[in-house]
């Protein structure tokens, strides 16, 4: 491959890559989208990152785990814990990451 085709394909990658991001924000920014789907999109992030949550805690390796030997249920409840009564995303990571090394290293 030459340095030419090279380039060529870095720049096409990357404008693929942000079209898809930056296209909606630039056509969809001029508009006043109604209460009532606003309410409704303003649950899409939530509901995603909950279900992608979800997938992680409980199917760890593709399969669901709900049993007492699945560590990332175990790391997950001090997590919750500590981002309800925080509300904080960094003491939530800092407890995460401490239970699941702490489970990944003693138990």
């Amino acid at each position: 491959m030459s340095g030419t085709s090279i380039w060529i394909m870095i720049i096409g990658v990357s404008v693929v890559s942000i079209l898809p991001r930056v296209l909606p924000v630039a056509l969809f920014s001029r508009y006043e989208f109604p209460g009532l789907l606003k309410r409704w999109l303003s649950y899409v992030a939530p509901s995603v990152l909950g279900g992608l949550t979800a997938l992680s805690v409980l199917a760890p390796d593709g399969v669901i785990d709900i049993s007492v030997y699945n560590r990332h249920i175990w790391a997950f409840v001090p997590t919750l814990l500590i981002a309800v009564k925080t509300r904080s995303l960094f003491y939530s990571l800092l407890a995460g990451i401490v239970a699941m090394a702490l489970l990944y290293n003693f138990v």
